[in-house]
């Protein structure tokens, strides 16, 4: 017998979500089933009117619908409206930080609620999720479809205070030892000479060769991967839209094909595993107020979240977490040319427009490669994004858009010939659902820190017993063994600390996992990261364990 779906049974859950908000911030269902395994999917810059336009696009339910559990909140610790950067640091480490902050303790707090911060802790590096399943045990992976590098994906796998600083990221990312990472970003691996954007002469990818992973570049060679150690480079720097990638991008696994290989290979774990997954490129639609990016990844988004609960479902023992991490464009489905006829608005009206574009804005981009011919204008644009009748004004917009910048340019006008409205090309505040599904499974109106108590919760350890492992300040840790510290700086992009105690000396790089101790290299735990506002460098305790073993 099908199941029908019925549009009041979502506005029936949400009420009963926030019912029970109002009553605790968040609660547990009663059964107590042991969790092994954290599956968290995200989309960046999604609210309720971006699922309900992909909904109607689809023609039925979406994957998300059945397991609608309540709402969360997405503030920054300076923001009532946040940044990515700040909203992954808050679900991956549970606290609201400074804008562009990734994985660090704020600077500066203006948001009523937010709790302070000591002086001396400010922009203090704090341990995600991913490290403290790491340090557990698990296996770890993370899948993206912008580069590997953004922000999202960054919360879990690095601390720094600047989002934007690709190549920084990129080397705490291939110091962190997650099993299996599968996006975009090839460029920030590589160093200038070799086609890259690195200045401090690394190849990382020879240094993820040298650590076991096998590197690979289409989905083919993804999908015929039998090991434990993989890492995805499907693009140079973001992946293409998921309508886009079917025609222009063909070797690049989908979003769903990416998460269902990072779990094939991280449930081989018997300890379990911690997997995040983000569909990036709904909010970058969002910026360009263009529809058809918004439907084409929401709906990739989607299928994700159903290959994450098909394993669970199977399993048993996981928890799939699903959310955005803020709104963007103020999305509305109506507009001013509705202000008269909003209540006889027919679905055609939405979706004509809609259904006709094959391609997104960017992919537009991509099929007229710098051709700016009227001709060629009209002819691309009205076999791949539906529009056959531009003014003048739409058609000289096209030709003088900047490179870049297309989806932005075109994404408005099929917005206009739709019914759908936006407030802004920015982030908005407003609260946000949130889906849940397994053993445990939090219910109501929560905070996006919320998220990386659960997680972490459920996985079995304490973020706070996690940090005093991986996070200690060096100059205070070394001190107390009768050491000392000094940083060699000679080489400002490939910093060293510098522990010394009579004749003993040590060496750990700064941004890897590595400590060097009397020629001999060991690898640690965590990675060693400086602070750039204070200097300050944390390691992690064990760096502390091995210089004592080796009679410091």
């Amino acid at each position: 017998m099908t199941k029908r779906f019925y549009p009041w049974q979502a506005a029936s859950w949400l009420m009963v979500a926030l019912f029970v908000a109002a009553i605790l911030p968040f609660s547990v269902s009663a059964a107590q089933a042991p969790v092994q395994n954290v599956i968290i999917v995200m989309t960046d810059g999604t609210s309720s009117t971006h699922t309900t336009i992909a909904r109607w696009y689809k023609g039925a339910p979406l994957s998300l619908d059945e397991i609608l559990v309540g709402g969360v909140r997405t503030y920054g610790a300076e923001s009532i409206i946040t940044d990515s950067a700040p909203a992954a640091t808050a679900f991956a480490t549970g606290y609201k930080t400074s804008d562009k902050f990734i994985g660090i303790l704020p600077d500066k707090i203006t948001t009523p609620g937010v709790a302070p911060i000591e002086e001396t802790l400010k922009t203090k590096p704090v341990p995600s999720v991913l490290e403290g399943a790491k340090l557990a045990g698990k296996a770890t992976g993370l899948v993206a479809t912008s580069n590997i590098q953004h922000a999202s994906p960054a919360g879990y796998s690095a601390h720094w205070p600047d989002r934007n600083n690709y190549n920084e990221i990129a080397k705490q990312q291939v110091y962190q030892d997650i099993d299996v990472v599968l996006s975009g970003g090839k460029k920030y691996l590589l160093p200038k000479e070799q086609g890259g954007e690195r200045v401090d002469g690394e190849n990382l990818i020879a240094a993820l060769n040298a650590k076991g992973y096998e590197i690979v570049e289409t989905r083919d060679a993804m999908n015929k991967f039998t090991g434990k150690k993989l890492w995805g480079l499907f693009a140079p720097d973001a992946m293409a839209y998921d309508i886009d990638r079917q025609q222009l991008a063909p070797t690049e696994p989908s979003l769903v094909e990416m998460t269902k290989k990072a779990i094939e290979i991280l449930s081989k774990n018997k300890n379990g595993f911690f997997l995040f997954v983000e569909a990036s490129k709904v909010d970058w639609a969002s910026h360009a107020n263009d529809p058809k990016g918004v439907v084409s990844d929401v709906l990739a988004y989607d299928a994700a979240i159903q290959a994450a609960l098909d394993f669970a479902k199977k399993d048993g023992h996981t928890l799939v977490l699903a959310f955005a991490d803020h709104g963007n464009g103020g999305m509305s489905i109506g507009s001013k040319a509705t202000d008269a006829t909003y209540s006889k608005t027919r679905i055609e009206s939405l979706l004509q427009p809609l259904k006709k574009a094959v391609l997104t804005g960017e992919g537009i981009e991509r099929v007229l490669h710098g051709n700016r011919e009227e001709s060629t204008i009209h002819q691309v644009m009205s076999q791949y994004y539906g529009i056959d009748d531009l003014t003048a004004d739409e058609t000289k917009a096209i030709q003088n858009a900047k490179i870049g910048s297309m989806n932005s340019v075109v994404g408005p006008m099929l917005s206009r010939r739709s019914i759908i409205g936006w407030t802004t090309t920015g982030h908005s505040g407003e609260d946000l659902f949130f889906y849940a599904y397994g053993p445990n499974h939090p219910v109501g109106l929560i905070e996006n820190t919320d998220i990386a108590r659960i997680s972490a919760k459920a996985l079995g350890f304490d973020l706070k017993e996690v940090d005093n492992k991986l996070f200690v300040e060096a100059g205070q840790a070394f001190k107390a063994i009768g050491a000392s510290v000094s940083l060699d700086d000679t080489d400002q992009e490939n910093k060293v600390l510098i522990v010394k105690k009579g004749f003993k000396k040590a060496e750990i790089p700064i941004s890897k996992n590595i400590i060097k101790i009397s020629e001999k290299s060991y690898e640690m735990n965590g990675i060693a990261v400086i602070m750039p506002r204070t200097g300050k460098v944390y390691i992690p305790q064990q760096a502390v364990e091995l210089a004592k073993a080796a009679g410091f």
